[in-house]
């Protein structure tokens, strides 16, 4: 019952059962060999048998020694509980030590936004190179902004997926979960030019719809590098990231009326409760306004 051979055993069950993406399980994975080398290292434990609730807790006394964020505490904890839990269904244990580890609720956090304006001019700030770079670059933008779909999604979007005749897109979510996003006639048009360009510009093209002015596939960490770059010269947000686009999309959607679980089911939430922080966004709008017009406020 050595801990590394059953991380990995844990690894499997969530690649091939729970289909979680590459760097889900990563996360996941990065948490687990963290503990095991703590336990290692301050208890001479490796066996999954010998860990109890006292060792889990004083590997997180020590992460917050070291000032580690407490939504980042939470996720590690949240990994370790997983694999505990997993560990007894698979009756490798007979008792969860991490059961009696009880967690304070993570502080709400409301998504950030752009304006409408600043997406009118989205692009105009740091203006999109000539060339098969920047049509792509130009394309991670606008599929971001008017699919709602997060970064790994993009990132794994094939050109199989782009269903011309009906207009709409074939998105693969989480939990290997599908859905389909409807496109507007300009970005099916742009998607078609793209594709033709690819097809003049790269020797080889493989399944995926963008693609690096290599032809290799594009990556997570060259999506959240354009995205940071495009908002750079238009919003003053400290984070720049794809899920800023992301929540501007939702965000934009209930502003302009959309029923709130016609979002969910654009955005691949698997409950409502996911979908509701838009209201917040909102309400938080109506006070302002109230505040600023009514003479009684």
């Amino acid at each position: 019952m050595d801990i590394q051979a059953q991380i990995e055993t844990f690894g499997n069950y969530l690649k091939f059962e729970r289909r979680y993406s590459e760097l889900t399980k990563g996360a996941y994975l990065r948490d687990l060999q963290q503990l095991a080398g703590y336990l290692q290292q301050d208890f001479e434990l490796n066996q999954v048998h010998q860990v109890e609730a006292l060792h889990l807790r004083s590997w997180m006394v020590s992460l917050k020694q070291k000032n580690l964020k407490e939504r980042s505490l939470l996720r590690k904890m949240s990994s370790v509980k997983s694999f505990f839990r997993f560990l007894c269904r698979q009756q490798v244990l007979k008792q969860n030590p991490a059961i009696r580890i009880t967690l304070p609720k993570p502080p709400k956090r409301l998504p950030v936004f752009l304006e409408t304006e600043q997406t009118e001019v989205l692009g105009y700030s740091q203006p999109f190179a000539e060339g098969f770079e920047g049509f792509t670059e130009r394309l991670i933008i606008e599929l971001l902004y008017q699919t709602g779909m997060r970064r790994q999604e993009l990132v794994n979007l094939k050109e199989s997926d782009v269903e011309v005749s009906r207009k709409q897109l074939r998105i693969l979510g989480k939990g290997n979960k599908e859905r389909l996003v409807p496109l507007d006639t300009k970005l099916l048009a742009d998607i078609k030019d793209y594709i033709l360009e690819k097809r003049k510009t790269l020797a080889e093209t493989g399944k995926f719809l963008l693609s690096l002015k290599s032809g290799k596939q594009i990556y997570p960490q060259y999506v959240y590098r354009v995205v940071q770059k495009h908002l750079k010269g238009l919003t003053t947000l400290s984070k720049k990231s794809p899920h800023v686009l992301r929540h501007t999309f939702a965000t934009q959607l209930l502003n302009n009326g959309a029923e709130l679980n016609a979002i969910k089911e654009l955005l691949g939430h698997s409950s409502l409760a996911a979908t509701q922080v838009y209201t917040h966004n909102n309400i938080d709008r109506l006070k302002e306004q109230y505040r600023k017009a009514h003479p009684k406020s």
